[in-house]
């Protein structure tokens, strides 16, 4: 886009729409309500359709000309604000909303020959003493696997490395009203001394299947995890991951798809003995 007119740069997308960054075009001898109006006229006459501006904490002087001019509060990351202004008079507004689902993780690890699973009982629990599977949020733009194996060995000490995806809990009316997706996955730990994270884990332990099962303090949900992993053992399925690129994007992803455990043992991936140890 020319500059010659007095007009915002930006970055023009896939959908005729326009992302203004205050980081790359913030100058403090403009006129900005000015050259703003000027810009928006521009666009107008380009047919652009969505405005974007970026604003960086440390040009928020930007934001009420921004506002007066039809800008709305789009979302907020650490240090900037995205405010984004619909042009087309006659066209259905169709903007993508921002972020409005959490996601987290819960590793659930277990001690095959002892028939133990790894539980914590979190400082700040809504219901005091109650017990879990370790885990948590999980952080921006990290692998789902990554997450849980982080979590648990932050919690507790425990090594892991991931076995399958057992189940997806997803609910609404979450943290910051957000929606709540929630994974937890079999990972099969390397070690089994517990070190546990003082800070926000009261209690950590290797319980008993059947305690685990039965106890007054575990919530059926998380009960339910457990059953449904066994159930997958005895019907010889697992979630296996298999990492691939993005043919156009050229960006890698990740693919959980069912299989059977004998097929996956053959590659070396699943059913691999891993050492035992009862004594803790």
């Amino acid at each position: 886009m020319e500059t010659s007119n007095g007009v915002f740069k930006g970055i023009l997308d896939r959908f005729n729409g326009i992302t203004v960054e205050s980081e790359h075009e913030y100058n403090a001898a403009d006129d900005f309500p000015e050259k703003l109006k000027r810009s928006l006229d521009y666009w107008q006459r380009k047919r652009n359709r969505a405005i974007w501006f970026k604003v960086n904490e440390k040009h928020s002087n930007w934001i009420p000309a921004l506002t007066e001019n039809g800008f709305q509060f789009h979302h907020a990351r650490d240090g900037y604000l995205t405010l984004v202004c619909w042009l087309p008079e006659n066209e259905y507004k169709n903007l993508p909303p921002c972020a409005h689902t959490m996601l987290g993780v819960g590793g659930l690890v277990v001690n095959k020959e002892c028939k133990e699973i790894l539980v914590v009982s979190d400082r700040y629990a809504l219901i005091p003493n109650s017990w879990k599977l370790p885990g948590g949020f999980i952080e921006p733009k990290e692998n789902l696997v990554e997450s849980g194996i982080r979590e648990v060995h932050e919690e507790t000490g425990i090594e892991t490395e991931y076995e399958t995806m057992v189940s997806i809990r997803h609910s609404h009316g979450g943290l910051f009203d957000t929606s709540d997706l929630y994974f937890v996955m079999a990972l099969k730990p390397k070690n089994f001394n517990i070190k546990r994270d003082e800070r926000e884990i009261s209690k950590a332990k290797w319980m008993p299947f059947e305690e685990y099962l039965n106890h007054p303090h575990v919530h059926e949900t998380n009960r339910n995890f457990l059953k449904i992993y066994l159930d997958y053992q005895k019907c010889g399925l697992c979630f296996v991951l298999q990492k691939a690129k993005h043919q156009i994007l050229k960006k890698e992803y990740c693919l959980y798809f069912m299989k059977s455990i004998l097929e996956e043992s053959g590659q070396g991936e699943v059913v691999k003995e891993d050492s035992k140890n009862c004594d803790k």
